[in-house]
């Protein structure tokens, strides 16, 4: 197994800080936001200087009931091949429901949700996580993820679970030590207890990232500095093997330079040497069969009907903690709406203070169905078709701000375009 050294999560906010760090080895970008063709200007001469580059996919689904969509998979090969990756990561979660297999509207979380840890789950994810890896040029490595609920009627522990996930199917772990911290903080589940049931031979690296604990909840916020609790697990870990790599996540509130070389100088004085390197996995692994059609079904309704209750005020699912569940959905809106002031910045420069209200009452009662961009234009035909904002200025830069990404582009001169065109004005009571 490749080892890799210190790394941080690359972001545009931090690009020139990140090159210009001593001691980083790799670096870790979110797959989705890079385009294979156009790799920003950073990542290229990073790669340049023989910094490693690793794609970390969070849109995949791997834990949902569908199988790994063909044009998600093909985009992350891409992404791996353009970067010259070694590896690349996902998730064990799911991040949307519904659809054929449930006949309801498919649904999108916009977020990690945990899987249930049952052999339904179990037989889905192995077949899912071997098409991905069919398909992937590189080795796969997959992440535990935070959560703040418990499915009920659970089967196994995490520990349990991963390592059997490793069995059937050979797949690299990317183990998150904050993770199993706000697992411990918000299901109770014994940091310990899970790194004692880890195949540690299987870890390809390892994520450290802070958080905030606020009525009794965790939240994984990857905004605020690294928690002592959270280093005391990477201690633990690094007591029972060396991890290949170690990398320090940091998606908002950026710190200057300095605070975060201190970080890492404090993930790389906590990782102690332990001798030998792990024994790479064995190149090849026995055919994982494919998951019983039964399985796939359970797994889809029950996934839908908890996705329904948190983005669509449906009825809890049986056994689900309903205080938690709400503290789930709140999140997901909240997020929801961050996400979509940074993909449409001209909304919340339009609407003003009054934008993330004005979100969150459109998410109450309109679930997302697509992607981040599509909400966007989702909720200002919303507010148009409604007449708002009031202001009539802002009312027409919305309503200009609509047209330009709804309507053809270019304008276009085909009669049935531009009848489209005048149509949508209309509508909108241009």
């Amino acid at each position: 197994m490749q080892r890799l050294g210190t790394g941080i999560g690359w972001r545009p906010e931090i690009a020139d800080a990140v090159e210009a760090m001593p001691g980083i080895d790799w670096v870790e970008t979110v797959a989705e936001n890079i385009c294979p063709g156009h790799l920003p200007d950073s990542l290229v001469r990073l790669r340049e200087r023989g910094v490693s580059v690793v794609p970390h996919g969070v849109s995949l689904g791997l834990g949902g009931a569908d199988r790994p969509d063909e044009r998600r998979l093909t985009a992350l090969a891409e992404r791996a091949v353009a970067l010259g990756s070694p590896l690349v990561t996902e998730h064990i979660a799911f991040v949307r429901a519904g659809g054929d297999l449930t006949a309801t509207q498919p649904l999108e979380a916009g977020h990690l949700l945990p899987v249930p840890r049952t052999r339904d789950a179990l037989d889905v994810l192995c077949e899912n996580v071997r098409i991905a890896q069919d398909a992937l040029p590189v080795p796969l490595a997959v992440e535990n993820i935070a959560a703040l609920i418990s499915w009920p009627g659970e089967e196994m522990t995490e520990g349990q679970f991963l390592y059997e996930l490793v069995e059937r199917t050979g797949v690299r772990l990317l183990i998150d030590v904050a993770n199993l911290h706000t697992n411990h903080v918000n299901r109770g589940e014994d940091p310990a207890e899970a790194l004692d049931g880890l195949p540690v031979e299987a870890i390809a690296y390892v994520h450290v990232a802070g958080g905030f604990e606020r009525d009794g909840v965790w939240h994984d916020s990857h905004a605020h500095p690294v928690p002592e609790p959270v280093l005391a697990i990477l201690a633990d870990l690094a007591s029972r093997m060396t991890p290949p790599g170690v990398l320090l996540e940091r998606d908002e509130n950026f710190p200057g330079p300095a605070e975060l070389e201190r970080e890492l100088d404090a993930i790389r004085a906590t990782v102690k040497a332990s001798g030998e390197l792990p024994a790479e996995l064995p190149g090849t692994q026995a055919q994982v069969p494919p998951a019983p059609a039964a399985a796939r079904q359970r797994t889809a309704v029950a996934q839908a009907a908890l996705l329904s209750a948190l983005v669509a005020g449906t009825p809890a699912p049986q056994g689900f903690d309903h205080v938690r569940l709400k503290v789930q959905s709140h999140a997901l809106a909240a997020k929801r709406a961050d996400v979509v002031a940074k993909v449409a910045p001209e909304l919340p420069d339009i609407l003003g203070a009054a934008y993330r209200a004005a979100f969150l009452d459109y998410a109450r009662t309109r679930p997302m169905t697509g992607g981040y961009r599509h909400d966007a234009l989702a909720f200002a035909e919303h507010l148009l078709l409604a007449d708002r904002p009031e202001e009539a200025e802002a009312r027409r830069r919305l309503s200009d701000w609509w047209l330009e990404r709804s309507g053809p582009a270019p304008r276009s001169r085909r009669p049935a375009a531009r009848l489209l065109h005048a149509t949508r004005r209309v509508l909108l009571g241009r």
